[in-house]
């Protein structure tokens, strides 16, 4: 079992498989970004099994392939079902901007993904287009409807909520999700990042309160291990998370850790506290020193993020992070 420093039991691994996104969200990552790392600098397949391997024999049940996008990479669905075989991974989950989702959903389901969480910032088509620098909304929507009908066990969408979201978009969001199933979960912006520190920041709980009265929402909760606090309607046709990183931040019960695609285990999202395992792999170490260095790292697991702290601001982008 994996213990951090302030006792919270760690049984989720984001992971992620490229830096490298498709689009470039204003939030998220610089119009003229170029991805430094070439791809010998990522973790391969064969590192990132062994890796899960040994996360899995420590108690870690769920993986969440990420990226950047993670449909870039290459052979995905291959990589998936390598994970998806590892003992003990009970839950494999993908998040992906939906650009490629009409291409690889039925792929990905049958490699083992059971849950996916896609990013729909808004419904309208030039709204899209201003938040993504790119005209991608279709593709999304065509991705969405590919996947509906394969089995996923869930299927979210991530909508960032940025100082110009209207509550008409919000609210045109709810209804698209409710008639097909899908979760909505709204997000507060994170300073991760210069685009993440220059995009603003609204506070959910408001958008809360107006949502549960509307709605008529009572608070529920919605399996898959994420952060997110969840309204439900009575009947549970409708469900919608908040996660308040910035507003009501869930530090205190955080279960998850972060590997970058170049094999950098990221502690907190919001700290620079890291742990190096592409050097340990290929200078080769054991699976019980890499387990060593697993729990050194942990111990040095940060209490909270440091989002507040203005004099302390990430530099490295949340594509770099592992989102």
């Amino acid at each position: 079992m994996l213990i951090d420093g302030l006792g919270r039991h760690i049984s989720y691994l984001r992971l992620s498989v490229t830096d490298r996104c498709d689009l470039r969200c204003t939030y998220c990552m610089p119009e003229g970004f170029q991805s430094d790392d070439e791809p010998r600098e990522w973790l391969s397949f064969d590192e990132l099994e062994r890796l899960a391997g040994v996360f899995a024999r420590q108690g870690v049940e769920r993986i969440r392939l990420t990226g950047g996008e993670p449909l870039l990479r290459r052979n995905l669905p291959e990589l998936a079902a390598r994970l998806a075989a590892v003992p003990g991974i009970r839950d494999l989950s993908l998040s992906t901007n939906g650009t490629r989702l009409a291409e690889f959903a039925g792929d990905l389901r049958r490699a083992g993904v059971s849950r996916l969480n896609v990013s729909l910032d808004s419904l309208d088509r030039s709204r899209v287009a201003q938040i993504a620098r790119r005209d991608v909304l279709p593709q999304i929507l065509d991705g969405l409807e590919a996947a509906r009908g394969l089995g996923f066990r869930q299927i979210k969408i991530n909508m960032v909520a940025l100082p110009d979201t209207s509550n008409e978009e919000i609210e045109a969001m709810a209804e698209y999700c409710i008639p097909r199933g899908f979760i909505l979960r709204l997000i507060e912006t994170m300073p991760v990042g210069q685009s993440g520190q220059r995009a603003g920041f609204i506070d959910l709980r408001p958008v809360m309160q107006r949502m549960r009265e509307q709605f008529g929402l009572i608070d529920g909760v919605v399996p898959g291990g994420g952060p997110a606090r969840y309204l439900v309607s009575p009947d549970r046709k409708f469900q919608i998370g908040f996660i308040t990183a910035i507003s009501q931040h869930f530090c205190d019960t955080c279960n998850r850790i972060r590997l970058a695609a170049n094999g950098t285990l990221h502690l907190c999202l919001g700290r620079d506290e890291a742990v190096d395992f592409r050097q340990l792999m290929r200078s080769g170490r054991s699976d019980a020193e890499i387990l060593a260095a697993l729990q050194a790292g942990l111990a040095q697991k940060p209490a909270s993020h440091d989002f507040g702290n203005t004099q302390h601001r990430l530099i490295r982008m949340m594509s770099a992070t592992g989102g």
